[in-house]
């Protein structure tokens, strides 16, 4: 699989499926197991991996809303601050 499938694979992948796949590709890294080749390869989706999961976690900061009171005392709902 080049790194244009890998890429597409994990666009598709949900949240936690992502970072699943990234903490058991940490652990394996950290154990010193695998092959310099193959630890570039899993350095690189682990990369990968880790943006596509701030990404799904910026999306759903900005799927928040913030409940608000107004001075009347209405209840509303605005977009939570993005910082």
């Amino acid at each position: 699989m080049n790194t244009l499938d890998h890429s597409a694979a994990i666009a598709e992948m949900s949240f936690e499926d992502a970072l699943q796949e990234l903490e058991t590709i940490v652990r394996r890294l950290e154990e010193g197991a695998v092959k310099l080749d193959e630890a570039i390869d899993a350095y690189e989706r682990g990369t990968a991996l880790r943006r596509h999961c701030e990404a799904k976690l910026h999306e759903a900061q900005m799927r928040v809303d913030t409940i608000t009171v107004g001075a009347n005392g209405a209840i509303g709902t605005e977009p939570a601050d993005p910082r």
